[in-house]
């Protein structure tokens, strides 16, 4: 008979440090009576935790504002920023974002960037990064002790490697090594839907949610997925390409070497076919013209009659898969009219039969709106170092 092995005290106090810290991270500022109730601790260790972490200066302990309520008001316990900083990196097709963020998640500065003609290679990308992370860290007086990066493309969970990135004509790009063999922190590189879904579910419209799914459309579509609380990574980190599910037989050739793919019927050029604009259109111009729609919900609910069918049809079949309690369109698809979202997800509930057992599957615009992808980043950094600060 073998006996269950008993945590040692100091891995308990260790494991108690890491979940108050990942709350406070999460949550924001709380009491001490608050913690103890959350993380299920009676309050003298939640007393000698919020002490230990004050003296270290990760948290500080402050009164609230004053309110109308008699008595002494509790505490509260704050996450400190510069307590612990981590670099966030998102690089889009047309675009490059990156920002500094600070242990509670408040953005301490960013910069960003456009990508066109040369700009877009690999090398010139990560020399900018590097670059502009080491004039941004000497500006806001703070060093990054780890790094969260989203691309648009097949990722490699385990060292960053960017198997391939079609829409910036990436391929075999040893990502994660090569930024961190400068920066000289861990780094964690993430598919850019995948980042998105994880700060849906941590800060956005999935906050609460065990089971959804992020469906993100710019020049391609992919999927991040959120399964009983996790993020859904699969085996090496390959998993949410549901741009590239085959729903049109003979339809449009995709980059992927496939044909009919998701993506050519609801990505970014379709979204311009279905607007009526040339398929080069530039992004403010697209969202200018969907906003201007929006006005007039019946007419936008008929131009875009044949787009929505597509969506419905995709969404239809990522639920009857997958199941999730929620699903959160991203990017471009956040603009679309309410009027035409509220039809999609009326037909997808009527059309599914997962969504009709799970008592009608929720379909509703990402929160974050376009720091979505900058903060699924963040999060994915902090994820590593937490149980470091």
């Amino acid at each position: 008979m073998t006996s269950t092995p008993v945590a040692r005290p100091d891995e308990v106090r260790r494991h108690n440090r890491t979940t108050l810290l990942r709350l406070l991270h999460v949550s924001g500022p709380s009491t001490r009576a608050t913690l103890a109730t959350e993380l299920g601790l009676n309050r003298s260790t939640i007393k000698t935790l919020v002490d230990g972490l004050a003296e270290a200066g990760v948290v500080e302990e402050r009164v609230p504002r004053p309110g109308r309520g008699a008595g002494r008001p509790s505490l509260l316990v704050l996450p400190q920023p510069h307590a612990a900083v981590v670099l966030a990196v998102d690089l889009q097709v047309e675009h490059v974002a990156i920002a500094l963020v600070g242990f509670g998640g408040q953005i301490l500065g960013r910069n960003s960037w456009n990508l066109h003609g040369r700009m877009r290679e690999a090398d010139e990308v990560i020399t900018h990064v590097i670059e502009s992370t080491t004039v941004l860290a000497g500006d806001l007086g703070v060093q990054p002790i780890a790094a969260g990066v989203s691309v648009p493309g097949v990722v490699r969970r385990a060292d960053g490697h960017v198997h391939e990135a079609p829409n910036l004509r990436w391929t075999d790009v040893a990502l994660g090594e090569r930024l961190g063999g400068v920066l000289r922190i861990p780094i964690l590189v993430g598919n850019d839907a995948e980042l998105g879904a994880i700060a849906e579910h941590l800060r956005g419209a999935a906050r609460g949610s065990s089971d959804a799914v992020y469906v993100s459309a710019d020049v391609g579509v992919g999927g991040g997925i959120i399964a009983d609380g996790s993020s859904l990574r699969g085996g090496a980190g390959y998993v949410g390409e549901i741009g590239h599910m085959a729903i049109r037989p003979g339809g449009r050739p995709c980059y992927c070497g496939s044909s009919g793919c998701w993506e050519t019927e609801v990505g970014e050029a379709a979204l311009c076919r279905a607007l009526d604009l040339p398929e080069d259109t530039p992004r403010g111009a697209i969202l200018f013209e969907l906003r201007e729609l929006g006005r007039d919900p019946h007419a936008a609910e008929e131009r875009l009659a044949e787009f929505a069918e597509w969506l419905t049809l995709g969404l239809v079949n990522v639920v009857n898969l997958l199941g999730p309690q929620l699903v959160v369109l991203g990017d471009l698809l956040t603009v679309l009219p309410d009027s035409v979202v509220k039809s999609v997800a009326a037909e997808v509930r009527r059309r599914s039969l997962v969504s009709r057992a799970v008592g009608g599957t929720q379909i509703v615009s990402s929160a974050l709106g376009a720091d979505v992808k900058l903060l699924g980043a963040a999060e994915a950094a902090f994820e590593m170092i937490l149980d470091t600060v």
